[in-house]
């Protein structure tokens, strides 16, 4: 062989052995996994019969979940589809930033245990996971139930974990429906990332934190331990905390970060009352005062990685940065500071911290949102990529594709169908019959069971959600009900005058096709899928939406009302234009984000 050809491949071969293959890991947040299949171990209890399947179901009322922020139910279908999108796909590496069950009952991480077991027995997915806010309610195991099961006879049936507990006289007890804490769920789930596995290359947690040199899987074993996994979150208060950091493939990082922080109500009552623990909605604001020691670990994590050559991809249920594309300010002094979840909504010290701990990127959920938000601080970037919930709309879940450390790509993949989402439909025409004959009940739109498509259900469940629960609770009721049958003509009247509209050449017809309760429904699509709601939304309407918007922010009027209108549609544009959130490539070194 000539030398000249021999040297060539010898180079073109090594140069392409060194090239690592893309690694994919698959992001799916709040499934709030609930068995409608379960058992319970100490009740005969199946659930109601479905005349559809002749399957015993158990179920939550349709009339819960239109007025919650999640579904209960449908949602299982939903992650069946999205376990099977994955496989379909390749991906070897599923990482869940909490909420992966609703309240982490027994019976629910139970069956959640039998299916990511199968998953990975049949398919060789191998899961990470984390804890929410749901998973576990607090930090340790505490009696529960709930008031909104569905009953054979289309009321509502109350399950709860012991006597006395409930509002609902027709009843099940078992304690399976007790919310686990950490130690159970940690008993339940280990295989899962809460311990190492022989296959993984590094392992370790907060409080016992390896080198590379000196990792082995014996040492990172004895870390695991329940036992070795506590902290004080106040004075003489310990509770766990189940982070870790793993190298699933050679040469990635993935830092589960656990951030729940339970902190006690009463300083003076016993710190094993389970009750006595606020809860972990917050998020990192509590961190940042209470859990300091993620602060320092995420640190050494992410120098020891530097050192080794490692991409650190770090996943937790809770935003490190703010998710309202900027319009939080305008959304507090629209509808003020405790409105719109903005208790949720992450200081930006959080993001500060956490980028000058070398973190750049990081995903998570617990808002059931399609977001992508970014901060600059030093010098160093970090970019928040929210995870959209399946049990929320726009269903979704996100796959991350690590091309090179640099170089990185984020896809968000919607569910709009899954097979049997509607198997429970029969159950929720008796419910709806029964409701019907209590003329003091708020009936929900029985339509919702007309829905041909999952994305279609989604979409009438956040329809019922906004006019349910977040105008009631969120806005002032003198705003809406002046405000709730204006047209969108009305609303050019109110912005400027015809001759004005004459002026600018503003064709006031085609705006008298919808109203305001179409403005607020688009408002919360908008906060809910980012981007992805304008294909839910004509196009049309997104550009009346951006004259009305300029309108009123050259509008002088100084009638109150007239100032609410303007930053209800300011809110809209900033929330329609935010960072790519659908498809799109991270570059680390230009410290750049492109949507693809």
């Amino acid at each position: 062989m000539n030398k000249g050809i021999f040297w060539f491949l010898l180079f073109a071969f090594s140069l392409f052995s060194s090239q690592q293959k893309p690694v994919q890991i698959a992001f799916l947040s709040d499934v709030h996994f609930q068995d409608l299949y379960g058992s319970f171990l100490d009740n005969d209890f199946k659930g109601i019969t479905n005349p559809k399947t002749g399957k015993p179901t158990i179920l939550r009322t349709m009339d819960s979940q239109l007025h919650s922020t999640r579904i209960f139910n449908e949602n299982y279908f939903a992650f069946l589809k999205a376990l099977d999108d994955i496989a379909k796909k390749g991906i070897k590496i599923v990482a869940m930033p909490g909420d992966f069950s609703d309240d982490g009952q027994a019976y629910n991480i139970q069956g959640l245990h039998k299916i990511l077991d199968s998953y990975h027995k049949k398919y060789g997915i191998d899961f990470y996971i984390t804890t929410g806010n749901h998973d576990p309610v607090g930090p340790f195991r505490q009696d529960a139930g709930k008031d909104d099961f569905l009953g054979q006879d289309g009321k509502p049936l109350g399950i709860y974990s012991k006597e006395n507990i409930g509002k609902i006289s027709n009843k099940i007890i078992t304690k399976d429906i007790a919310e686990s804490g950490y130690l159970e769920i940690l008993n339940e789930l280990k295989d899962f990332g809460f311990y190492p596995k022989k296959e993984n290359l590094f392992w370790s947690t907060p409080f016992d934190f390896q080198s590379v040199k000196n990792y082995s899987y014996e040492k990172a074993l004895q870390s695991a331990d329940y036992s070795r996994r506590m902290y004080e979150v106040s004075k003489g208060f310990s509770v766990p905390d189940l982070s870790y950091v793993v190298e699933p493939v050679k040469g990635v990082w993935m830092i589960a970060i656990d951030g729940n922080t339970y902190i006690p109500k009463n300083l003076n009552e016993n710190p094993n009352n389970p009750s006595n623990y606020k809860g972990a909605s917050i998020g990192y604001n509590n961190v940042l005062t209470n859990k300091k020691h993620l602060i320092d670990w995420v640190k050494k994590v992410t120098q020891e990685a530097k050192l080794n050559g490692k991409t650190v991809i770090a996943f937790t249920h809770y935003p490190m940065i703010d998710f309202n594309d900027g319009a939080t300010d305008e959304i507090e002094n629209l509808l003020g500071e405790k409105k719109w979840q903005l208790e949720r909504v992450p200081e930006e010290e959080v993001a500060k911290t956490f980028a000058e701990a070398g973190l750049q990127i990081h995903f998570a959920g617990h808002m059931h949102i399609n977001d992508t938000g970014i901060r600059k601080a030093g010098g160093k970037m970090l970019v928040n990529i929210q995870v959209p919930s399946l049990a929320a709309y726009l269903p979704a879940y996100k796959i991350l594709t690590i091309k090179s450390s640099n170089q990185l790509e984020v896809e968000t993949e919607v569910l709009n169908d899954v097979p049997n989402f509607d198997e429970l439909f029969p159950l929720y025409e008796k419910e709806y019959e029964t409701l019907k004959k209590d003329n003091n009940k708020i009936l929900w739109n029985k339509d919702i069971l007309e829905s041909k498509s999952y994305h279609n259900f989604m979409l009438f469940h956040l329809k019922e959600l906004v006019r349910l629960r977040m105008i009631p609770d969120d806005w002032p009721k003198d705003f809406i009900e002046k405000a709730e049958k204006l047209s969108g003509e009305d609303l050019l009247l109110l912005a400027q005058s015809k001759n004005q509209l004459k002026e600018k050449r503003i064709n006031s017809e085609s705006f008298k096709k919808w109203n305001f309760e179409d403005v607020l429904l688009d408002l919360y699509k908008f906060q809910s899928a980012d981007e992805l709601a304008k294909k839910d939304i004509s196009q049309e309407r997104q550009q009346q939406y951006q004259t009305l918007e300029k309108l009123f922010q050259e509008s002088q009027s100084e009638d109150p009302f007239i100032s609410k209108l303007k930053s209800v549609f300011k809110i809209l544009s900033l929330l329609s234009h935010g960072e790519p959130a659908d498809h799109f490539e991270i570059d680390l070194k230009k410290q750049e984000i492109k949507r693809l």
